[in-house]
């Protein structure tokens, strides 16, 4: 993953609700999710976009779909 020119600050901020009401650290979501913490931190912070199949990782580990997180964003953004 690589730092994005155009972060979607909305969808880490979503993803970070997500995990925050479900009570998981980032440690916990980004091993369920088979990313890095470092990842999921950028990712959370706006710092980096996740590709699909990241972003699709992430939602399942949240046990959200990505149309429920992509709303969620949607609504933040």
């Amino acid at each position: 993953m690589r730092r994005s020119d155009q972060p979607q600050p909305a969808l880490g901020q979503a993803i970070r609700q997500l995990r925050e009401k479900r009570g998981t650290t980032q440690e916990d979501l980004a091993h369920e999710a088979d990313i890095t913490t470092g990842t999921l931190s950028l990712i959370e912070r706006g710092h980096a976009n996740p590709t699909w199949g990241t972003v699709k990782g992430i939602a399942n580990a949240l046990n959200v779909s990505m149309g429920e997180l992509g709303r969620l964003a949607d609504g933040i953004g």
